[in-house]
């Protein structure tokens, strides 16, 4: 029998209204496909068997209706809610605060739904065959507590058209996780990278969000939500609870490791509405190249 591997993304940050401007469900394919679809198909492809969106509730209609509804034809669907209010016992919303609480957040919704090893996975992030093939055979023989992730080449997951954010990883001689350093506003220079003005090595790994890990996870995001809520300040009404930056932590007090697998991939990402053109382009080449057939899932 199988082993039950889930993938799970991330796709409560979709705005309210669907259609015009929301920059997850663009078509991006030949046929209209969006970035999710090729994610879910090259999941299934390397052998995951389960996926769970997380979403808001008051989009749930509209998500079934532009993708759940064609997804759950083709393997076992779950959906878990991101809201703004779902927080520990003991903790309030603060007034004046509008968004929820970043990625941390979202995955801990997956509690109770999610009891076996998964990937996490942005919703408007493109990573690549390769990716999701490596995070699946680690996770196949995964021990609680040892993680991975999908680590990219920092100039294989840059815009043309204005700075990103990464997370800047260092490792040790056995491309185990030393450190994450969420960097913003990188560009892309004639040599190679650069951000608040300091020259960035164009061939660092990154992570693109894409991480590996086994169901006591959740316990863990648990407690560290707690600790982020005990801690953050009352007047910050945009603090956010991220799971790159909880890896960190996790890393720095020995209480997990995480082993990095190289991917040769390039990552595709709508990160400006000018970047469409360019994602389009590059999947028509996919095409071309016969990574992805026209009826993709058949």
């Amino acid at each position: 029998m199988s082993k039950d591997i889930t993938l799970v993304i991330m796709a409560a940050g979709i705005g309210s209204r669907f259609g015009g401007g929301i920059k997850q469900l663009e078509p991006v394919g030949p046929n209209g496909e969006i970035i999710m679809d090729y994610s879910i198909h090259d999941a299934l492809e390397a052998g995951f068997n389960k996926v769970v969106f997380i979403i808001r509730k008051d989009l749930e209609k509209d998500f079934k209706e532009i993708i759940g509804n064609r997804i759950e034809k083709l393997c076992k669907i779950d959906y878990a809610f991101q809201e703004l209010d779902n927080l520990p016992d003991g903790f309030i919303k603060p007034d004046g605060r509008t968004k929820p609480w970043g990625t941390g957040q979202a995955v801990l919704a997956c509690k109770g739904i999610v009891n076996e090893p998964f990937v996490i996975i942005n919703a408007d992030d493109y990573y690549g065959k390769e990716a999701f093939v490596k995070v699946h055979d680690f996770l196949i023989d995964a021990e609680p507590r040892k993680y991975c992730g999908a680590g990219f080449i920092l100039k294989n997951t840059l815009s043309d058209n204005g700075g990103v954010t990464r997370g800047i990883c260092k490792l040790d001689a056995e491309m185990n996780l030393i450190d994450i350093a969420e960097t913003p506003d990188i560009i892309k220079t004639a040599d190679g990278a650069s951000a608040g003005g300091q020259v960035i090595d164009a061939e660092s790994y990154v992570s693109m969000n894409m991480w590996g890990v086994t169901p006591e996870y959740i316990d863990l995001l648990e407690t560290g939500f707690q600790d982020f809520l005990a801690n953050v300040e009352k007047d910050n009404l945009k603090a956010e609870f991220l799971v790159p930056v909880y890896m960190d932590k996790l890393i720095k007090n020995g209480e997990i490791t995480v082993k990095m697998l190289e991917t040769n991939d390039k990552w595709f990402g709508v990160t400006y509405k000018e970047d469409k053109e360019s994602v389009a382009n590059a999947f028509k080449d996919l095409y071309a190249k016969g990574v992805y057939k026209n009826n993709l899932y058949e």
